[in-house]
């Protein structure tokens, strides 16, 4: 057993981790691993307190850092996210939800006028807007579609450990009808990542992340929009809303494609970083 300085020890950790990862993210990483291992927080690495630091604990510490080194995302080793205020469990069969993705939640929520909406989550992975519509709208009834019965699996398992009352059904889209109807709100966050763009992404997603779930063939992009947007049209109420996080190449084509398929105030929404990131239609 040693000690050692909150302040030292998260500039060692940021050190070690300065191979693969930029100034900003590893003094992230290094803040997460001191929290996670040792249970420090903010405020002690402020008024650098002093760590104890015991056999088992350096070996989990690098342990981690090598995992780290080798582009494993840090969600995956410690197994669960941070999304809307909520810790959800993530595994190899579910994205990492993104930060992004919060806004679609920001935005549903600010929209809502309805007090008992029936609210449809297409793709839903790890359940992370499925389950946070449900909290944040009280009243609401959520259902859940994906392809993956692993993904559902890890879905079911956040929807329980929040105490989220949603209902996950499998269902590929692409093949089947929504098997509901009658919905307020049908949301979905497809894979819109690009087979070309994979060269530009970071290893912690390419590597880990499920590809069924992050990448689309580059010679038909929208084609989860196009089948969502078509079979949507009944499956929801006249005036429901659907609502989709797309690839910010594609706003203007996405919003064409709901105009073509006679949905009305059809607007496209820009995220945090200004980037065409979210697209709304009504059902008429």
């Amino acid at each position: 057993m040693h000690s050692i300085f909150s302040k030292d020890l998260h500039l060692k950790i940021a050190d070690l981790l300065s191979p693969v990862y930029s100034k900003d993210e590893r003094e992230t990483l290094a803040f997460h691993l001191l929290e996670n291992i040792f249970g420090s927080s903010r405020t002690d690495l402020l008024l650098n307190s002093a760590i104890n630091i015991s056999e088992e604990k350096n070996d989990s510490l690098n342990l981690i850092i090598d995992r780290l080194l080798r582009n494993e995302p840090i969600q995956h080793i410690f197994g669960e996210a941070d999304f809307y205020g909520r810790k959800f469990k993530v595994n190899e069969h579910v994205l990492v939800p993104r930060q992004e993705t919060e806004e679609l939640i920001q935005l549903i929520v600010k929209k809502n006028t309805l007090t008992t909406p029936k609210i449809l989550d297409i793709g839903t992975g790890s359940g992370c807007i499925a389950c946070s519509l449900a909290l944040e709208i009280r009243n609401s009834e959520v259902h859940a579609l994906d392809i993956s019965d692993l993904a559902l699996d890890t879905a079911s398992q956040n929807s329980n450990a929040l105490e989220a009352n949603v209902t996950f059904l499998k269902c590929n889209i692409l093949n089947e009808e929504i098997p509901e109807s009658a919905f307020d709100i049908i949301v979905s966050n497809p894979p819109y990542v690009l087979d070309s763009e994979k060269k530009q992404m970071h290893q912690n997603v390419t590597d880990f992340d499920p590809h069924l779930a992050l990448f689309v063939s580059d010679e038909d992009p929208l084609i989860f929009y196009r089948v969502v947007a078509e079979k949507s049209k009944k499956a929801l109420n006249t005036n429901g809303k659907l609502y989709f996080e797309i690839n910010e190449k594609f706003g203007s084509e996405v919003k064409t494609m709901l105009h073509d398929f006679g949905y009305s105030d059809v607007y496209i929404y820009k995220d945090l970083n200004g980037k065409d990131r979210f697209v709304s239609g009504i059902c008429s």
